[in-house]
C-alpha cells in the first residue's frame, strides 16, 4: 500500500515490484499461518483469516497458493509462526520498530541483532520505544466514480474513522486500534473490498535529520527488510518530499 498515504514515507517500500510483491506474499502466508491456528480455517468464522484473503487479493496472490498455506496452517504438525517485535536505536537517536513472523526465535533474534551490530545500532529492551508510535488502522480502496466520497466519509465515522485522504485512485482510511474490528465489519457490510487493510505503528513525532543520516538509516532499514522474517520496519524520521525519489 505504500505511495497511496502520507505514512508511505514512515513504512518503507521495496524498490522494486516483483521483490514487494514476493515480499507481500510471503508475510500474508505467514499471518495466515497464526490466524488459522487461532481461529481456524473457515473464513467465514475466522474474521483474521478473511482480511487476509482479501488483502491476497489486492497483491494478486494466487488462489491455489493462498489455499494451500490455508491447507498447510490447518495440519497439526505444521511448524508454530511467533510474532516478534524488536526497537532499536540507529543514527542520531533515530528510532525504529520491527515486526517478524518467525518459526525459529533465535534465528530471528540472532539476525536483527547482528544487522545492527553491523551498522551502528542498539537493540534495545522491548517496551522501551513503543510509546513513540501508536498503533493505528490503516485501509487502502480503490476509488470507484460513483463514489460520493464525502457521504461515505459521513457513514464510515460509525465504523471508527478518525482521517479519510483520497487522491484519483484511491482512499485511505485511518482508525484508532480498538477500531480496527469495526470498521473491518462496516466496510464488509458496505460490500467495498479493500487493496489492503492492516494494523501500522506510526510515529507520534517526526524527527528532522540531514540528508546523509536518512540515506544512512534507510540502508539498515532495507537489509532488514531483506530478512526473509521481518514483515514490517517503521521509523520516526520526517523525510521531506523533494528527497522521496531519491
Amino acid at each position: 500500500m505504500s505511495g497511496h498515504n502520507k505514512w508511505s514515507k514512515i513504512k518503507r517500500a521495496k524498490g522494486a515490484a516483483d521483490a514487494k510483491r514476493s515480499k507481500q506474499w510471503s508475510n500474508i502466508l505467514k499471518q495466515v499461518t497464526i490466524a488459522v491456528r487461532e481461529g481456524g480455517a473457515d473464513p467465514d468464522s475466522n474474521p483474521r483469516l478473511r482480511l487476509l484473503i482479501q488483502n491476497a487479493r489486492g497483491c494478486n496472490m494466487p488462489k491455489d497458493t493462498l489455499q494451500r498455506s490455508i491447507n498447510k496452517a490447518n495440519d497439526k504438525d505444521a511448524a508454530q509462526m511467533l510474532e516478534l517485535t524488536f526497537e532499536c536505536h540507529v543514527n542520531h537517536g533515530i528510532a525504529l520498530f520491527i515486526e517478524a513472523l518467525s518459526d525459529n526465535n533465535n534465528r530471528t533474534v540472532a539476525n536483527v541483532k547482528s544487522i545492527m551490530n553491523k551498522n551502528g545500532g542498539t537493540l534495545e529492551t522491548n517496551g522501551s520505544l513503543a510509546f513513540l508510535f501508536t498503533r493505528k488502522g490503516v485501509f487502502v480502496i480503490p476509488r470507484k466514480p460513483e463514489m460520493d466520497i464525502e457521504e461515505l466519509e459521513m457513514e464510515l465515522i460509525d465504523g471508527g474513522l478518525e482521517e479519510m485522504e483520497a487522491d484519483d485512485e484511491y482512499l485511505t482510511l485511518y482508525t484508532a486500534y480498538e477500531d480496527f474490528g469495526n470498521m473491518v465489519k462496516m466496510l464488509e457490510q458496505k460490500g467495498i473490498e479493500c487493496e489492503s487493510a492492516e494494523l501500522q505503528r506510526i510515529p507520534n513525532t517526526l524527527r528532522q535529520v540531514d540528508a546523509d543520516t536518512i540515506r544512512k538509516v534507510m540502508k539498515i532499514i532495507n537489509i532488514l527488510e531483506e530478512d526473509e522474517d521481518v514483515t514490517n520496519v517503521y521509523h520516526d524520521m520526517e523525510i521531506p518530499d523533494d528527497f522521496e525519489e531519491e
